[in-house]
């Protein structure tokens, strides 16, 4: 039976992701100082836990805003354990790395490792990638378990150990090797841990295509089951384990699938570097049977072209020297090696890219008349409501990255004067050829003005001014360059009218460069927009046409009233850096001005 984790944790299957982390206010030591971006992931909304009854989500944390002023830089941590506890009667410990980061006093995971089979010294092949703030203290908390069985549930897991500190610590010291502790705040036997931090400033990425020709055979009963493992030279004159391919099962002569890896992890950057290549023979139990190895530079790879791979012998030291007619123990081959630039939010940002934002207001009559404080639109003595805090949580950042900050703010729902007809995409202005609002001052003061101008109607419909966005994105499509890509804020309080409308809509918008947040007021059934936001599941229209891509961001603003006004930011901005690299990147557009590998 497992042994049960530290005191408060508790676990929900999480998917791996590289994410950006935010935490509370403070200050650190700095690394040099260069300029990343959030990381892109596949992302649900952050789902917050108390420290007491911890809980690990799915869920990548919210990424805070980004821009000269919140420069941040992309960290990677890579984990080595040292005579870690042995839980295993058997045989040896089966030890993995969870990452966890600590938001406004909340534990949330970040990633896990693999885990490594019978070993007590692991060194971890997965990296932890982190954007570290600058301004921020970000606590980190490193957990080791020894693999039981193939439950993500980490309380089905021997707890190993555990060492907290802040990524300012690591980054400052660049290595570091502490004791692992237990829940009790005892040592976990002579377990250690190394962390050491690389800035992953250079943006570069190589994908190398490797297969291997005639191998040892080292299986008694079968051919052999071949994997690579690359190592990069240390500071220290160790070997850094930088990155493992798959197991080809049943194979001398395997292909392994293309790989990309940061080229700073690969050889620091130095593309003269000589790199260590070993071939193993996989065995289940861990005790893997070494075939051979050579040293390459990453100069030396990019000689392989598509039509003109590179050979490389396989060695065996052992066997050179007993064997007189040794040759090699097969041949490794590169099949392709190009380096390209792996572009970032921050690049297209930093490259002149504009965030077009627009705002879209719902008018319904569910929402109460406005002079009643029982109103979602009633404005409190506070000068405030949820539509405008939600307003200023989006606005006052996304504005920053719009040169003119000059935003169109539509309503929906309403009927207006002078005919009283209901409009679902109407100037809150009621200049129609006109609708901008000069910064989130402007769609205040203009949302202010038009509310006893206005007669809150109905139905809730989202498709018009999702459509009406998405024309101007439609022609943002003919740039040659990631020059513009358009927001698009909807908040609401109810149910969708117009659900297989604005399901088509969405689909349509998903081939654009458009990103659709919605904040939902109040304390109705929000089903249907969680349904449109495709964290889960693919949104499919009503004739069945997928979402090229999930463009819907949705957050309950009633999750985060009693939270500081930045979180709600956080969290509804959490999937749009993503989003925008996604998007241009599936277009092949660079930056704008941007340098080539």
């Amino acid at each position: 039976m497992a042994a049960p984790p530290p005191p408060g944790i508790t676990a929900l299957p999480p998917s791996p992701v590289t994410v950006a982390g935010a935490a509370a206010g403070g200050s650190e030591p700095r690394p040099r100082r260069s300029c990343s971006t959030p990381a892109a992931s596949t992302a649900d909304r952050l789902e917050l836990l108390p420290l007491e009854s911890m809980a690990y989500t799915m869920t990548p944390m919210p990424t805070g805003p980004v821009g000269s002023q919140y420069c941040v830089c992309k960290v990677e941590l890579s984990v080595c354990g040292q005579n870690l506890l042995d839980r295993d009667v058997t045989s040896k410990s089966d030890p993995f790395c969870v990452l966890f980061m600590e938001v406004s006093g909340k534990w949330v995971e970040l990633d896990r490792t693999e885990t490594a089979v019978n070993n007590l010294n692991p060194a971890f092949a997965k990296k932890f990638v982190i954007d570290y703030h600058f301004e921020e203290v970000q606590k980190l908390k490193f957990a080791l378990f020894d693999q039981d069985k193939s439950s993500m549930q980490l309380y089905e897991h021997d707890f190993l150990g555990e060492f907290s500190c802040t990524l300012g610590v690591i980054v400052s010291s660049k290595k570091i090797t502490r004791t692992l502790l237990l829940g009790n705040g005892k040592p976990a036997g002579k377990g250690m841990i190394t962390i050491a931090a690389q800035e992953l400033s250079d943006n570069r990425v190589i994908t190398l295509s490797m297969a291997g020709r005639k191998l040892d055979k080292k299986d008694l009963f079968g051919k052999s089951d071949p994997f690579l493992e690359f190592y990069k030279p240390g500071d220290d004159g160790k070997s850094m384990l930088v990155h493992r391919t798959e197991v080809v099962k049943y194979t001398l002569d395997p292909t392994w699938k293309p790989f990309t890896v940061p080229l700073v992890s690969l050889c620091d950057g130095d593309v003269e570097k000589l790199i260590k290549v070993v071939c193993y023979d996989y065995d289940s139990d861990g005790g893997h049977d070494f075939i051979g190895e050579f040293q390459i530079s990453v100069a030396g790879m990019c000689k392989a072209q598509d039509a003109f791979p590179l050979e490389m012998e396989c060695i065996n030291p052992k066997k050179q020297k007993k064997k007189k007619n040794y040759k090699n123990s097969g041949i490794i081959i590169v099949n392709s090696c190009k380096i390209t630039r792996d572009f970032s939010f921050l690049d297209y940002i930093l490259g002149g890219c504009q965030l077009m934002f627009t705002v879209g207001i719902d008018f319904t009559a569910s929402n109460g008349n406005a002079r009643d404080p029982s109103s979602l639109h009633y404005i409190n003595p506070m000068g405030t409501n949820e539509y405008l805090s939600a307003i200023w949580a989006v606005g006052q950042i996304i504005q920053d990255y719009d040169s003119d900050k000059m935003f169109p703010a539509l309503g929906f729902g309403a009927q207006l004067p002078p005919d009283w007809k209901v409009s679902h995409e109407f100037a809150i202005n009621f200049n129609p050829t006109n609708p901008f609002c000069s910064g989130v001052e402007g769609i205040v003061q203009a949302y202010s003005a038009c509310l006893p101008h206005i007669r809150f109607y109905g139905p809730t419909n989202f498709s018009p001014i999702v459509n009406h966005v998405a024309r101007f994105a439609s022609q943002a499509t003919q740039q040659e360059a990631a020059s513009q890509y358009f927001i698009l804020l909807i908040i609401t309080d109810g149910v969708i009218s117009d659900m297989d409308e604005t399901r088509h809509a969405v689909v349509q918008a998903s081939k654009l460069p458009m990103s659709i947040i919605i904040v939902g007021v109040g304390n109705a059934d929000f089903a249907a927009m969680e349904f449109l936001d495709g964290d889960s599941r693919v949104l499919r229209s009503h004739t069945g046409e997928e979402a090229v891509r999930d463009i819907v961001q949705f957050v309950p603003f009633r999750d985060f009233r009693n939270a500081p006004k930045e979180t709600l930011a956080k969290a509804v901005l959490a999937e749009l850096p993503q989003q925008v690299v996604q998007y241009f990147k599936h277009q092949n557009l660079p930056p704008i001005n941007s340098e080539q590998a």
